[in-house]
């Protein structure tokens, strides 16, 4: 069961996010990418991941000013995240900022699209 604190939390980082974090959802959000559904500031565990995908086990970061302090605490979200099957890529706030086409050509080398599904008698289910 997911500790409610912690979805009240992503609800509210939802409501808050922060400009790198805007403009990385513009291109991940209704599957602008690749056909891929994105979900932001969702709870993962006991951790909230800025960007997640089920379909491609996928986490990606956005690292803040913040996250040069905390190397401990952002590796051990990391170990956990990979425990679960989880691939994490981060990209900073200035690389957001400053490159966006770098951080979509980065992204459509690294994440793989997903499989259609079929259906039962082995066409692809609408």
């Amino acid at each position: 069961m997911r500790d409610p604190r912690l979805v009240d939390f992503a609800k509210s980082m939802r409501r808050e996010m922060s400009e790198p974090e805007r403009r990385l959802w513009e291109i991940l959000r209704a599957k602008r990418f690749k056909g891929i559904k994105f979900r932001r500031q969702n709870v993962v565990g006991r951790y909230i991941a800025d960007f997640y995908s089920r379909d491609v086990m996928t986490i990606i970061e956005v690292d803040g000013d913040s996250h040069g302090f905390q190397h401990d605490y952002d590796a051990e979200r990391e170990t956990y995240f990979d425990r679960l099957g989880y691939q994490v890529i981060r990209y900073t706030n200035r690389d957001v900022m400053s490159n966006l086409e770098g951080i979509w050509t980065d992204l459509d080398r690294r994440v793989t699209s997903p499989l259609p599904t079929l259906s039962p008698e082995g066409g692809r289910a609408l």
